[in-house]
């Protein structure tokens, strides 16, 4: 096998590796809690996550020893085509027809962007440019962060800058390993430690963000976004910096132009298809919520109809007795005398009974009323 198809093979193995981490990673953002969006140390499946990332990251840079930037970089974009497939298949997470036109346009876009970049001398960065790059990369990734958090409310643009922040971070650690990289060719020195240990700082930081960015957002966006941003900052670096230049002067500009356009127009598709997916999401689970609502009300009112009590039946008190409301005026009704128990100025209780209503169910209390007739003689 030529180093060429070697190569191919490997970057090709590389992207199947990055998406399967990125898909694991996004089941592990699903069914994580808050506290660990960022680094869920406790799940086997996140440690599995950041192996198949570790793998892809190696095999790409074993594919670059045997091949050119212009080849393996290109085919680095194909992770987000392996991805949608990948995830329907193992995961049951199925792209709409939007995403996987998105996808297509980022791939595309950026295939046709990094193939254009012309191939220059190997060259390494002076310590001043370093420490520029650095702290110009840790600002943009904590802004990033920062605007992230404050998006909490909206998943889809939360995922998006989120992943663009480890876009960042993932193209600048490339830009710092190739500096290291050729500065061994030389030999190893003591002077690239530092830039060793931002290549880790980078790397870390590229992971959890990716974690992160999963949460709440699906698969498409967030990983699309991270295979644009990725290889499109380390080619800039390469151009401003490592004298890289476009293939065809003026018109390789222009077409490195609407290739960008194109893999712009991607991102926004995948981040739509996002947007519409919640939107749907949200409203279906109002209806639900509605249903449920509507359910529990008629249950409580069913439920109310079957444990109400009955009222309880009138009763009135005579001859010391409680005894029904009923039963003494169907006497009354009958011409029969009726009496009360508080009408002392009648020894044989001759006194009509006046009924009051019931209160609030209450018992039914004779009151006695007086004949007006009546001489009432003092002794």
């Amino acid at each position: 096998m030529s180093a060429l198809a070697l190569s191919v093979v490997l970057s090709l193995v590389s992207a199947v590796a990055y998406a399967a981490g990125a898909i694991v990673q996004e089941r592990v953002a699903v069914s994580s809690p808050d506290a660990e969006q960022y680094a869920p140390l406790r799940r086997a499946s996140w440690w599995a996550a950041v192996a198949l990332n570790g793998l892809g990251g190696l095999l790409h840079v074993v594919a670059l020893a045997y091949g050119p930037l212009s080849l393996v970089q290109p085919l680095g974009a194909l992770t987000i085509v392996f991805a949608l497939p990948m995830a329907a298949l193992f995961v049951g997470r199925r792209a709409g027809a939007t995403a996987w036109r998105g996808a297509i346009m980022a791939t595309v876009g950026l295939a046709g962007l990094l193939s254009l970049v012309g191939a220059s001398d190997a060259q390494s960065l002076s310590t001043p440019q370093r420490i520029t790059v650095a702290v110009v990369t840790a600002g943009a990734v904590v802004a990033l962060m920062a605007a992230g958090r404050a998006a909490h409310r909206h998943p889809a643009v939360r995922s998006v800058l989120l992943a663009t922040a480890s876009g960042i971070a993932f193209g600048m650690s490339s830009v710092f390993t190739k500096t290291v990289a050729v500065d061994w060719t030389g030999g190893v020195s003591a002077a690239d430690v530092p830039s060793l240990a931002v290549i880790g700082v980078l790397a870390t930081a590229g992971i959890l963000l990716s974690q992160a960015s999963y949460r709440g957002a699906g698969l498409a966006a967030p990983l699309a976004t991270l295979t644009v941003v990725n290889p499109v900052v380390a080619a800039a670096v390469g151009i401003t910096m490592f004298g890289e230049t476009f293939r065809y002067g003026s018109t390789g500009t222009l077409l490195a132009l609407g290739c960008g356009v194109v893999a712009a127009g991607g991102l926004i598709l995948l981040t739509t298809e996002r947007l519409q997916a919640a939107r749907a999401e949200g409203a279906d689970a109002g209806a639900d919520a509605d249903a449920s609502a509507v359910e529990t009300s008629e249950g409580g009112l069913e439920k109310a109809a079957v444990t109400a009590e009955p009222e309880p039946e009138p009763v009135v008190l005579r001859k010391g007795a409680l005894v029904p409301a009923a039963d003494v005026l169907v006497a009354a009704a009958a011409g029969e005398t009726v009496h009360g128990d508080d009408t002392p100025d009648a020894p044989d209780g001759d006194a009509p009974v006046f009924f009051h209503g019931s209160l609030y169910g209450g018992a039914y209390i004779p009151m006695p009323v007086v004949d007006r007739h009546r001489v009432r003689i003092k002794s």
